[in-house]
């Protein structure tokens, strides 16, 4: 395939060659042993102390015989200085001025040797004595400009390519690292308070035969093996609680889910979800468990538990608000929903302008009232308690207010973050509770629940008392580190397939009886279609052809006139 290349990445492949003309291969097999990185030096700075350090070379400044550059590795940057005369002690220095000078580029991966020193400006640099070539960079990378006031030119900012090229972004938009690394803190925070309690982290099926335990879409796959459908995890909830009647006090899980339906700025179709179960408690302590977690985090990824989020400040800081669902509904439409049948919840939901269709039981009317009219107003961390039990199928029934569930579900500007239930655990109650997620299927709800019988035979050998919690990965670290979107906290969100130029049909140029020889260059002197060479003149193209012909030195005979009009060209 020819591909239609760059003039700087033309460059760059020329250099690539002449390395390995030169003797010096720049993809090299072997271990390269560095001992110490960019953050370390400058932060226990030692005038004279010999060290090696890999990384990207970039914004290199050739100064004649010596040249500055920045060496960007894991942890930041350091400035280094190579000098002809210290990488080329003797009387030859072309490895200076042919390698450095001319076949190193931007972006290109190098280790280097030497001592460490202060500049005249005082800044703490790599004086090298050795240098060696890692891996060649063939593309260009975006050159991102800072101005002297600290204006931002030619940024990568673009989100297509941004999300597309993450690699490219995580190396020229430092912020976007600084993101990754963060939930990284996060993740383990949440796995140390954990573990702190004895809790037991586990892993559980991602494919399986029922997609239980949330309502929503699954993605549908095929077993060829078992030749049987299978669904991609909507949730892993029903196996935790399998691992409770097992016998463990505690388990965890950082869980991968995949729900088949909508992509906006707060949804993905594969996201993080953390689930917990502890046996022998209740929603009441779980929510205690969870601020206190929430709070824990803060303290320790970021350092303090008030958290900018775009124009607001969010105090993480316990206790959190706690209110009722129906107190919420209440609060902000008027309308209480105790004892109200689902005829006068849809007539309510029409009342007030909500999209509704006879599909919707009385726990997605109430969902879809909650929603649009109550969960924005939520900014600062809000318990919203004791929901109706048609919204709740593996909740366990409150045991003030049977109507109700003791379930929580935190809101944090004015979005769910977690979800937690004092866990239903009567098995005859909970098959009738499957049983009416049925009733809602054969009515056109692709998102209620199906029957899980295993599950069930699971419940009949007995779960002990259980509150359980999950937690939106993803959008715990969008609020902590001031993201806004989803697809800003996953290193590879979801898009559509990107379409790769494959390039021309060559054989559509002999079979138009251009001469082999000429064909390649054709295509690279910009006629990279036949519709190209149909729109243009025979006599400019003999002209473009003679001279890139003459510019590119080819040894082959030159281009005439009568044969491009020769050309079948349609």
């Amino acid at each position: 395939m020819i591909q239609n290349l760059s003039d700087e990445e033309v460059v760059r492949r020329n250099a690539l060659q002449k390395l390995r003309e030169k003797g010096i291969e720049p993809f090299p097999a072997a271990e390269y042993v560095v001992n110490n990185y960019s953050k370390d030096i400058l932060a226990n700075y030692e005038e004279g102390k010999e060290v090696v350090v890999a990384g990207r070379l970039m914004n290199m400044r050739v100064m004649g015989k010596a040249s500055f550059a920045d060496l960007h590795d894991s942890k930041g940057k350091i400035q280094i200085y190579i000098a002809s005369d210290n990488i080329c002690p003797g009387e030859d220095k072309s490895y200076y001025n042919e390698v450095v000078r001319h076949l190193l580029h931007f972006g290109d991966f190098i280790g280097v040797k030497g001592t460490l020193f202060t500049t005249r400006m005082g800044e703490i640099s790599i004086q090298v004595s050795e240098l060696t070539v890692l891996a060649k960079s063939l593309k260009p990378l975006p050159v991102v400009k800072t101005d002297k006031e600290g204006n931002i030119y030619d940024a990568f900012t673009d989100p297509e390519l941004r999300y597309r090229m993450r690699y490219v972004d995580l190396v020229v938009n430092e912020k976007v690292k600084e993101t990754f690394i963060t939930r990284t803190k996060i993740v383990n925070a949440m796995r140390d308070f954990f573990n702190s309690y004895g809790y037991l982290e586990v892993d559980t099926p991602v494919l399986q035969a029922i997609p239980g335990g949330a309502s929503a879409r699954p993605f549908i796959t095929h077993h060829n093996a078992l030749d049987v459908p299978m669904y991609l995890r909507i949730a892993n909830e029903l196996y935790l609680k399998r691992l409770i009647v097992g016998g463990f006090e505690g388990v965890y899980e950082f869980s991968r889910n995949f729900r088949n339906e909508g992509m906006d700025r707060t949804h993905n179709p594969e996201f993080t979800v953390m689930e917990i179960y502890v046996a022998y408690k209740d929603y009441n302590w779980m929510m205690d468990f969870t601020e206190a977690m929430i709070q824990h985090v803060c303290e320790k990824a970021l350092g303090t538990t008030s958290v900018p989020f775009g124009d607001k400040v969010i105090d993480f800081k316990t206790p959190f608000r706690r209110l009722s669902m129906t107190d919420a509904i209440i609060e902000y439409t008027g309308f209480d929903i105790t004892g109200k049948s689902e005829k006068e919840l849809f007539d309510f939901c029409k009342s007030i302008g909500i999209d509704v269709n006879e599909s919707m039981g009385k726990g997605k009317l109430i969902d879809e009232i909650f929603g649009a009219k109550c969960e924005g107003n939520f900014i600062q961390p809000t318990f919203i308690t004791d929901y109706p039990v048609e919204m709740s199928p593996l909740c366990k029934r409150h045991r003030n207010n049977p109507e109700l569930t003791e379930r929580f579900e935190l809101m944090i500007n004015g979005k769910e973050l977690a979800n937690a239930y004092s866990e239903l655990n009567d098995p005859i109650d909970q098959r009738g509770r499957f049983e009416e997620q049925m009733s809602l299927q054969e009515r056109g709800d692709d998102e209620a629940m199906f029957i899980d019988q295993d599950f069930l035979r699971a419940l009949e050998y007995g779960m002990p008392p259980t509150s359980g919690m999950g937690i939106g990965v993803d959008r715990l670290v969008m609020l902590l580190t001031n993201n806004a979107t989803i697809q800003e906290v996953l290193f590879f969100p979801q898009m559509r397939p990107e379409k790769f130029a494959t390039g021309p049909d060559l054989k559509e140029y002999e079979a138009a009886g251009i001469a082999p020889e000429w064909i390649e260059h054709i295509v690279k002197a910009g006629y990279d279609t036949l519709d190209k060479l149909r729109e243009a003149k025979p006599t400019s193209v003999h002209q473009n052809l003679n001279a890139y012909r003459k510019k590119n030195k080819l040894d082959i005979p030159a281009m005439q006139l009568a044969d491009i009009e020769s050309w079948k060209l349609g």
